[in-house]
């Protein structure tokens, strides 16, 4: 298909997700991805085994929208506005990553390395999922909040602990880019 679009520019998207969040506050409503897996999980029963989890969920059924929006947002802009061309990076960061052992850097989204189903299904693959999966979970319930709830609804209805908490992800962004990465590859 050769229907393909730019990126949108900020003077666009930056105003749409700023009459997103009016709306929200209009309607007394908060955002957030995390909330919505809390969502999953109440409406699945797990508030008989956790009362973090016993809670009205039908409350909350109308974030599942992002979910849903996620999915299919995705799926167009792969199928439909995507030119499959290899992905423009910084030759420093093709350098960087070739060093650690990325082969065809920028070649597809998802390097092969980290997300083929072989490298996945290894042992280390496991362990960084299983890792990976329990500190995001540990830090997203700690901080009450995951980044697109903190840095999009906190940050606009101007709540110190959400800038507090932003301001941790991108020193654990860094740490995680710069110490951690390349002590794994």
């Amino acid at each position: 298909m050769d229907f393909i679009l730019d990126p949108w520019p900020w003077y666009v998207s930056g105003p749409l997700i700023a009459i997103v969040m009016l709306l929200l506050v209009f309607f007394g409503k908060t955002f957030g991805m995390s909330s919505n897996l809390r969502t999953l999980c109440a409406m699945g029963g797990a508030g008989k085994h956790a009362d973090f989890f016993a809670f009205d969920w039908k409350s909350q059924k109308w974030n599942l929208t992002v979910v849903a929006g996620a999915i299919i947002g995705g799926f167009v802009a792969v199928t439909f506005l995507s030119d499959q061309k290899p992905i423009a990076l910084n030759p420093e960061t093709v350098a960087a990553l070739s060093e650690l052992g990325f082969e065809k850097v920028g070649a597809a989204l998802l390097p092969g390395e980290l997300y083929d189903w072989d490298q996945v299904w290894s042992v280390k693959g496991m362990s960084i999922i299983l890792i990976a999966g329990f500190l995001v979970g540990f830090g997203t319930r700690y901080a009450g909040g995951c980044t697109s709830g903190h840095a999009i609804t906190g940050l606009s209805n101007l709540q110190l602990p959400s800038l507090i908490a932003v301001i941790g992800f991108f020193i654990g962004g860094l740490l995680m880019t710069h110490v951690l990465f390349p002590l794994i590859f």
